[in-house]
């Protein structure tokens, strides 16, 4: 029966899915780590050096290195890539590449003989991406919701913030006007990408389109007064929008077992993908992705936005709109904790919790070693009410997942209250994570068998693109392998620390 590839790109990396819908299983999957696997372009973490810690930028041309390397591993390891029907995939969103008037011949010319990097470096008019992580654009988005308001948010989901691909634009054409002016094309990952599978230019969905303070959700298409008002001939630049099959896959890719002709859907933003590999595209279920982020993200049931502002609307991939609370300091923050606390995951995930009781005696930590995106606060440093440098490390930890945990609570009250929680990501996998979640938020969390939902959404999708129905590749996909039931004893104790989280995002960073 037929196979479906999903791709996800990631900040940290680049993975990629196959799944037998028919079978309901995964055939195989293969990843490329960019710190291990590529260290020639300098992006350990997926990013690059910068002296200016509020720039978080990425090279384009390692994620088409990842692409040629995740196809070549999936090929060797034994998966009968000819039996792929159509391919699907996302991006990290809000990330930017900046293409040049070469870029379709080049994408139409691709030879087998070449890789991607060495075929597709002549047409990048910047030479680096802005990503996700940047927050160097507080100026631009300071113009931006001086000139629209609240029609900002209302109409484009979201009022202006920095790492959006529109005050991203608007920086470059006002620092770089001559690079400006030499960009034909301005993608995003999630485009550019499937872009170069196609071999021609392939639309922005919704889902991803939506990060970008230039969709307005209420027609679907761009904003012209927005986007006149971003950048000089920034409507003439960008992609059109669209869901469903972006095209067929270019004969480039035969060269890894691939057939050229077979549909690729439309791909998305990663939060999107996740939404669906959850299974959490219909309403009523939320989902916390714990990775190099933290997000929490569900299917809207009438469209609505954050009147604190922090919160945005995206367009759901399986119709309708979906909702996300995105922390810049996730997995990344944990990690840093854990190393100066001097333990190993085994106790961070479990032993630290056992040493500890609920509400950690009121000691609470904003772990927000990088500058933060929820709230918005530019200046980076852990934030906490006692002494945390001089606390034992399971304190330490505690305090660090908790504040996590109930920050995403504060920030995630204009979405619903929800008592069923999906949780996806690398630290999903933390028994003591999962059940400070269910604890702080009083619902029931759940774990789900595959880890890597984005590369699942992505396949799915392009399952669905080809006619297979959402709702049998959920059952099969997405079963709930573990629980956790929120302990009631619990709640009036995180109830009570919810106030403290308020004031804590206010306080100044402590060394």
């Amino acid at each position: 029966m037929a196979y479906y590839l999903g791709i996800d790109s990631s900040t940290q990396s680049l993975k990629g899915l196959v799944i037998d819908p028919s079978a309901g299983r995964i055939v195989g999957d293969a990843n490329v780590n960019f710190k291990a696997d590529l260290p020639q372009y300098n992006c350990p973490d997926g990013v690059l050096a910068n002296a200016d810690p509020l720039v978080k930028h990425a090279d384009p041309l390692m994620w088409l290195a990842a692409l040629d390397l995740m196809l070549a591993r999936l090929q060797k390891s034994g998966v009968a890539m000819e039996r792929v029907a159509a391919i699907g995939g996302d991006g990290q969103q809000h990330g930017s590449v900046y293409l040049n008037d070469t870029f379709s011949n080049a994408l139409a010319e691709l030879r087998r003989a070449a890789l991607l990097p060495e075929q597709l470096k002549g047409t990048l008019a910047r030479s680096t991406s802005p990503i996700w992580m940047d927050s160097s654009t507080s100026a631009e988005c300071r113009e931006l919701d001086g000139q629209f308001g609240a029609r900002l948010q209302t109409d484009t989901g979201s009022p202006a913030i920095e790492r959006f691909t529109g005050a991203q634009i608007r920086k470059f054409a006002k620092t770089e006007p001559e690079r400006y002016a030499q960009t034909a094309r301005i993608h995003l990952v999630s485009s550019f990408l499937c872009s170069v599978l196609i071999g021609e230019d392939a639309p922005i969905d919704s889902g991803d389109g939506a990060g970008m303070n230039l969709l307005n959700l209420k027609t679907g298409t761009w904003d012209a007064d927005i986007a006149a008002f971003t950048a000089p001939g920034l409507l003439a630049k960008l992609p059109k929008v669209a869901n469903g099959v972006a095209g067929t896959l270019h004969p480039y890719f035969e060269k890894y077992g691939l057939r050229a002709g077979i549909p690729v859907a439309v791909w998305t933003g990663d939060n999107p993908a996740s939404l669906v590999g959850t299974g959490a595209w219909g309403a009523g279920v939320a989902v916390v992705s714990l990775g190099t982020s933290d997000t929490f993200f569900a299917a809207l049931d009438t469209f609505r936005t954050d009147p604190e502002g922090c919160g945005h609307v995206f367009g759901n991939p399986a119709g309708g709109c979906m909702s996300l609370a995105c922390f810049k300091n996730g997995s990344l923050a944990r990690d840093r904790v854990r190393k100066e606390a001097g333990v190993e995951w085994a106790f961070f995930d479990k032993t630290a919790f056992e040493m500890t009781s609920a509400g950690n005696g009121g000691g609470l930590a904003l772990p927000w070693f990088e500058a933060e995106i929820t709230p918005p606060v530019l200046t980076p440093g852990l934030r906490a009410n006692f002494d945390f440098g001089a606390a034992t490390p399971e304190v330490r930890v505690r305090a660090a997942v908790e504040g996590q945990a109930l920050a995403l609570r504060r920030h995630a009250q204009w979405i619903g209250a929800f008592k069923q929680i999906r949780v996806t990501g690398g630290a999903s996998k933390s028994p003591g994570i999962r059940q400070t979640l269910a604890d702080v938020f009083q619902a029931r969390v759940e774990s789900i068998a595959v880890a890597d939902s984005a590369a699942l959404g992505g396949a799915m999708l392009a399952a669905h693109a080809d006619g297979v129905p959402l709702e049998q590749m959920t059952a099969a996909f997405s079963p709930v392998t573990a629980v956790c039931e929120p302990r009631p004893e619990h709640a009036a104790v995180y109830d009570s620390l919810l106030p403290v989280i308020g004031e804590l995002e206010k306080a100044m960073p402590k060394g």
